[in-house]
């Protein structure tokens, strides 16, 4: 496949640095392709971009060197130190491709200047590098819920607001997908926040002739969700209440601990769990920041289901892991698949990524098993 872009938006991020680390170490043979959903046997014949034909930039708004963030998750368990020492000068190399993203505390112009400045570097890092296409992924932190407007529900109105001084009609990771989507550039949401999902940018996509998809990857608990309780619909059990707790350290738990942050990535996660069970239910989720924790992520469950007779029973289970290792696999395997779709001309929603997502963009599948078989389906159509 011709040699095709990603760029990160959050690129200094846990998740992103994570996710060009494994792509270096995957380039240069120093670790296996585990967890990449691509590289499974299923998808051998599908024309995806090889590791070595993407390349990588993204915006950010801190000034932490890849490098240094690639050393603090080495230290805290989630890069092995002898794969950090093997990409080390390349990953200096990708941070020399990272841009200043926006931030509406520190922009001094018009959301419409933002996203000028931002299509701009999406174009000249195409041109710099020859790229067929760039994918953008935005691996950010999660944003507080944004208001509605009437404005974000036509383009042209849309576009006039962005104009005005002083006006913040956008969140920031709608003006990144806006920006992308004026470069002609696929867009994919990884987080909960905001992003595509406007009438006026989707309007907008569909202009462009661009695909899109999201939101907010699946990686722990909601995996295991949408795996079990397609056993309790199947096997005629009825669930009466589905309790959960997440505790989480480093930067997402310190996001998370603000109630309004936490508000997009809560609604994202009990969506589904309604669909998979065919009715609602007693459901109630916290997160909460535990900072000992730091990367590491647990998610604790407790089920409440009756059987025969009306016996009542319960299941629990405990997820332990590493967030941005279960997701960096994940983004780079979005990036491939949102590639092969442009360029096999499919544009809008690409809801055949459900598999990849809590709250899937153009599907009301859940089950992930049927989300795996509609992906291989569609991948062998590429």
């Amino acid at each position: 496949m011709a040699p095709t872009g990603l760029w990160l938006i959050g690129a200094r991020g846990s998740v992103a640095t994570t996710a060009i680390t494994g792509l270096l170490a995957l380039r240069a043979g120093v670790v296996p392709p585990v967890g990449c959903v691509s590289a499974q046997q299923e998808f051998a014949d599908v024309p995806l971009p090889d590791w070595d034909e993407i390349h990588v930039g993204g915006h950010d708004i801190t000034d932490t060197s890849l490098e240094k963030r690639a050393e603090l998750l080495a230290e805290s368990g989630v890069i092995p130190h002898r794969v950090l020492e093997a990409v080390r000068p390349a990953l200096s190399e990708v941070d020399d491709q990272v841009r200043p993203g926006y931030h509406p505390a520190t922009h001094t112009g018009t959301q419409a200047d933002a996203a000028r400045a931002l299509s701009a570097d999406l174009s000249a890092f195409a041109e710099r590098h020859g790229l067929a296409r760039v994918v953008v992924v935005n691996v950010s932190s999660t944003e507080p819920v944004f208001p509605p407007l009437p404005e974000h529900d036509n383009l042209e109105t849309l576009e006039a607001a962005m104009a005005v001084p002083g006006r913040t009609v956008l969140p920031p990771s709608s003006v990144a997908a806006y920006a992308a989507l004026r470069a002609d550039c696929p867009f994919v949401d990884f987080t909960p926040s905001t992003g595509v999902r406007l009438p006026a940018l989707t309007a907008l996509a569909d202009r462009r002739k661009v695909p899109y998809a999201g939101s907010d990857g699946k990686t722990g608990e909601t995996l295991v969700r949408t795996t079990l309780a397609p056993m309790f619909t199947t096997r005629g059990l009825t669930v009466r209440s589905w309790a959960g707790t997440n505790l989480l350290g480093g930067g997402d738990g310190m996001t998370l601990a603000d109630a309004e942050h936490a508000g997009s990535k809560l609604a994202s996660k009990g969506r589904g769990l309604a669909t998979l069970l065919g009715r609602e239910v007693t459901a109630p989720l916290h997160i909460d920041n535990v900072p000992d924790l730091g990367e590491q992520k647990i998610a604790w469950d407790h089920v409440s289901f009756d059987g025969f007779l009306g016996a009542r029973m319960s299941m629990q289970f405990t997820w332990t892991g590493y967030d941005s290792s279960l997701a960096a696999p994940l983004v780079l395997d979005l990036a491939r698949f949102t590639a092969a779709a442009h360029a096999a001309g499919r544009t809008g929603a690409l809801k055949e990524l459900a598999f990849f997502f809590k709250d899937p963009m153009g599907s009301d599948e859940h089950r992930l098993a049927q989300q795996f078989s509609a992906l291989v389906d569609w991948a062998g159509t590429l």
